[in-house]
């Protein structure tokens, strides 16, 4: 069900710890939006990031107002199945961060859920709103290697997850909204570091139509690395995601003239990926048309990035393993 008229979409956020916070400030600022609360199972968390936007701060969703439209929800992934699906029942829209759930089970749950509720669930696969994605988009045709490198200094944040599920699966989608084919196999190798968890992981993803993917990962590196390059039988793409910058280039074959390659610059305008996912997110609620990441697309990239974690885990966590996601 979308909002009637042009009045805002009443918003709450969900989790306002280092991404939430962000949500919280660009609803805040969004004339199609208007933030009514936001939520934290810390309390002082809670009552800073309400104070700065003047809104009510709950530390349940309980508690929630009754003539809410939609929440975005940025709790630790473990979370996100209870929450989701009880703003749901609620006959809330829902966002929530990316990954979509913890395990394929509770995601396939959250998406019956929001069918039965008739309301929106989209995920936040921040990425695929990044502008030069959608400049380099409409210039991939036929990919047939793909590289991506996404590489983070340490932090603390996001230890309750792998580096898999906390990086690579930004990749994970963006590539499988590239490839027009299914996987059918997948090799893949992982390395702790510094936690329990993976903290550098490879994967070499086949497809059926021939296209090969090779994805890297790490969040333990000296430096902040953002890049995906995508090769083609007469063309080669490379974009920078922190940058906003891409290059292409291709053959061309002109008539009667020796072939020459071509260099354009990609134009995309520099704009916080958020928040155009977050306007979309609003537009999809009002029924108009704006890009989204759906729960089937939610799904596909986690199931993708679980079974690289799977191989990671069989091999022991320091090796690698291949299978086939049927």
């Amino acid at each position: 069900m979308g909002i009637s008229g042009r009045r805002p979409v009443r918003v709450a956020v969900i989790g306002v710890g280092s991404l939430g916070q962000h949500h919280a400030r660009i609803f805040a600022g969004l004339e199609e939006a208007r933030l009514v609360a936001v939520v934290d199972a810390d309390p002082d968390r809670a009552a800073t990031v309400a104070s700065r936007h003047g809104v009510a701060s709950l530390t349940s969703c309980a508690d929630l107002p009754r003539d809410l439209d939609a929440v975005s929800v940025a709790v630790p992934t473990s979370a996100h199945a209870p929450v989701v699906e009880t703003c749901l029942r609620r006959g809330l829209a829902v966002l929530v961060e990316k990954p979509m759930a913890a395990t394929l089970g509770e995601a396939a749950s959250m998406a019956r859920e929001a069918e039965r509720a008739g309301r929106l669930l989209l995920v936040g696969h921040t990425e695929r709103f990044n502008q030069i994605v959608r400049a380099a988009r409409s210039r991939v045709r036929d990919p047939r290697v793909i590289e991506t490198h996404r590489l983070g200094v340490f932090t603390a944040r996001s230890t309750d997850v792998d580096v898999v599920l906390d990086l690579m699966i930004h990749d994970l989608d963006v590539i499988l909204s590239l490839v027009p084919s299914r996987i059918a196999s997948i090799d893949s190798v992982g390395v702790h570091a510094l936690t329990d968890k993976v903290d550098i992981a490879n994967a070499r993803l086949r497809f059926e139509n021939g296209c090969v993917a090779n994805v890297t990962a790490s969040r333990i590196s000296t430096d902040r690395v953002r890049k995906l390059r995508v090769f083609e039988a007469d063309s080669y793409l490379s974009i920078d995601y922190a940058r906003q910058e891409g290059v292409r280039y291709a053959l061309r074959r002109p008539p009667g003239s020796q072939p020459e390659i071509v260099r354009e610059q990609l134009a995309a305008a520099n704009e916080e990926p958020l928040l155009v996912e977050l306007r979309a997110f609003l537009l999809r609620l009002r029924g108009e048309d704006a890009p989204a990441v759906t729960a089937d697309e939610g799904l596909r990239a986690l199931e993708t990035a679980l079974r690289i974690v799977e191989q990671i885990s069989e091999a022991g966590g320091d090796a690698g393993g291949r299978g086939g996601i049927p």
